[in-house]
């Protein structure tokens, strides 16, 4: 089964958009093309339903249930209860929260392990803990791979240690993470495992249950919708939580998390993501599947087709002895995000250079820090970051490998 790059396309306005015609977009990893479905779902709450939800009058009634829709849905595609998933204003300040609810949880001098691979949206806020007596553990990644050891990771347990941080994947290094394995690791040694999702959940949303972790977070605003931040947090979790809430949605699970309330409008909206997904395995499968079912069969087809667009891309990078790959250069271990340094030119030439041939990429450190700082790699101008995703087409990877080759040959 390959995928139908056509049908696939017809979904997102934005390869319709005339201003937009001729160019080719490498930067899904700060942020994808909305699809159709959100758009018009987005545009259709504004219209119709911009009302205070659960009221019994029609237009509330039908917010109401077009929010209590996401929820479900989204929990059906996770293969989770739809109670425990949670939307927030975005990552980061989700992670916020969550470090603020989850500190009580923990007495003074506990430890957390944070890996040093993380975007900062999954670092920050738990490393800020330390000016409120939970220690630090760091878990660096190998200053020249920029992967974590599981071997280094064992060591840093101890009988104090409440949690494990880490991405499913890095979004400059690219390598996928092994969570199954790392959240076994982790509640062995009785600690939670935290999953920064947001990196990898735009190639394929995860089967929650299967890999075990505590909680998982993703970006809405990455993986074709609106700007949310998604949590997946097991039920048992919540409830030893401080509530972040007013103070009589204490117990109120789905409130707790949510200090300023839930973005009706974008809540509804995020329907559309599924929407999207349903069509597309509609359209490429004959037979009815669990969501969960058709999640996996999509996470397929989309990884096939990435995988082929990604070969010819890092074919052409190992050959050039002036370009630097961060992280692996195999399909085998790594997502379509590549990050390159250029050995012979100044970075910020190359990258001008190639919008020049209309490729939006992405330059700088995309807050991910740390795992530079691992890498001994200059925050300023950090690296230039080729993504994409499923939506991307061959003629666009020729597209960029003619840049590429103009510019960093020339």
């Amino acid at each position: 089964m390959k995928l139908d790059l056509e049908f696939v396309r017809s979904q997102f306005p934005a390869f319709s958009e005339p201003t937009l015609k001729g160019w080719a977009f490498f930067e899904s990893a700060g942020g994808s093309y909305p699809c159709m479905q959100v758009i018009n779902r987005l545009t259709d709450f504004y219209m119709k339903n911009k009302v205070q939800p659960n009221y019994p009058y029609p237009a509330s009634m039908l917010a109401g249930e077009l929010m209590e829709t996401s929820y479900k849905r989204m929990a059906d595609y996770l293969n989770v209860q739809d109670s425990e998933i949670h939307f927030g204003p975005s990552t980061t300040q989700n992670v916020y929260v969550l470090a603020n609810a989850m500190r009580p949880m923990w007495k003074d001098g506990d430890e957390i392990i944070v890996s040093c691979q993380d975007h900062e949206a999954n670092a920050g806020a738990w490393r800020k803990l330390a000016d409120q007596g939970i220690k630090i553990v760091e878990w660096h990644v190998d200053s020249v791979t920029g992967l974590l050891n599981l071997d280094e990771l064992e060591s840093l347990f101890s009988d104090r240690t409440k949690m494990v941080a880490y991405p499913h994947c890095s979004n400059v290094i690219g390598h996928i993470n092994p969570v199954k394995e790392i959240s076994q690791i982790a509640h062995k040694n009785g600690a939670l495992s935290v999953v920064d999702g947001v990196g990898l959940a735009p190639h394929g949303f995860p089967d929650v249950k299967d890999l075990g972790m505590d909680i998982y977070l993703f970006s809405l605003y990455k993986t074709f919708g609106p700007h949310l931040g998604l949590m997946y947090i097991n039920n048992e979790l919540i409830g030893q939580m401080e509530n972040q809430s007013h103070f009589f949605k204490d117990g109120i699970t789905k409130s707790m998390l949510t200090p300023a309330g839930p973005d009706h409008a974008q809540i509804a909206a995020a329907n559309g993501i599924l929407d999207y997904f349903d069509a597309v395995y509609k359209h490429h499968f004959d037979e009815e599947a669990e969501p969960a079912q058709r999640n996996k069969a999509l996470n397929r087809l989309f990884h096939e087709h990435e995988r082929t667009l990604l070969e010819p891309l890092l074919d052409f990078l190992r050959s050039c002895d002036n370009v630097q790959i961060i992280g692996p250069d195999n399909t085998e271990l790594r997502a379509p995000i590549v990050s390159i340094i250029p050995k012979q030119k100044k970075l910020k030439n190359v990258y001008e250079s190639l919008t020049g041939h209309k490729l939006m990429l992405g330059i700088g450190n995309f807050n991910s820090v740390r795992p530079l700082i691992d890498l001994d790699i200059p925050r300023q101008p950090g690296v230039l970051r080729i993504s994409f995703l499923h939506y991307n087409s061959m003629e666009e990877i020729n597209q960029l490998l003619n840049g590429l080759k103009v510019v960093l040959e020339d």
